[in-house]
């Protein structure tokens, strides 16, 4: 029986930005259906006890950048550990991702989903300024006026949704990969997702 996934992000994350090739590839490959669920981790954070980058610990600030250089180089996945914009809104490409998945589907918000955590973290480009949304939009082969459709009060309400499933499912970080109503928290335990896809239903 095809599994289904809850994907649980913010387009600024370094852990999703790492994580998406792979987990678009594993849930392709298992055939499950994967629903997007861009969230806002600033209404999450006050439920879960999470806090911004930037009122953590020092030594936790300092950690978080190794590690995302050795996974960069465990996957062979260049990375800027410290882009030009960020810290940097994720709201509107938030919204810009649930207006494409609304307008094209699930599978081109997906592929759109890997030009904008690109965006940040490898180009350096600044996802809250809507210009660059737009020119992500021609990049990809989309109208530039999903960017102006992204401002809806339907995308909106989406949005808003997404986090409150977020917060009902216990979602407390980003990635989470919700399997079947099975959590899984970052990128580091896609191997456990790729097992729950492949067991027996």
């Amino acid at each position: 029986m095809p599994r289904t996934i809850d994907y649980f992000f913010t387009p600024q994350s370094p852990w999703t930005y790492l994580g998406h090739a792979r987990f678009v590839a594993m849930a392709r490959a298992a055939g499950a259906t994967v629903r997007l669920r861009p969230v806002d981790f600033g209404a999450v954070f006050p439920v879960s006890g999470g806090l911004p980058l930037g009122k953590r610990a020092p030594q936790r600030q300092a950690y978080r950048l190794i590690e995302m250089a050795r996974f960069s180089r465990h996957l062979g996945l260049p990375i800027s550990l410290k882009p030009k914009f960020f810290p940097v809104s994720g709201d509107d490409a938030a919204k810009f991702l649930i207006a494409i998945d609304l307008h094209d589907g699930t599978e081109t918000a997906l592929r759109v989903g890997s030009a904008v955590f690109a965006a940040v973290w490898l180009q350096e480009r600044n996802i809250a300024d809507p210009a660059v949304l737009e020119a992500l939009a021609v990049e990809c082969g989309l109208p530039a006026k999903r960017v102006e459709q992204s401002q809806s009060q339907a995308v909106q309400e989406r949005y808003e949704a997404y986090t409150q499933q977020a917060i009902d499912a216990q979602v407390f970080g980003a990635p989470t990969y919700v399997v079947d109503g099975e959590l899984f928290w970052g990128q580091d335990r896609l191997d456990f997702v790729e097992r729950a896809l492949n067991e027996p239903g």
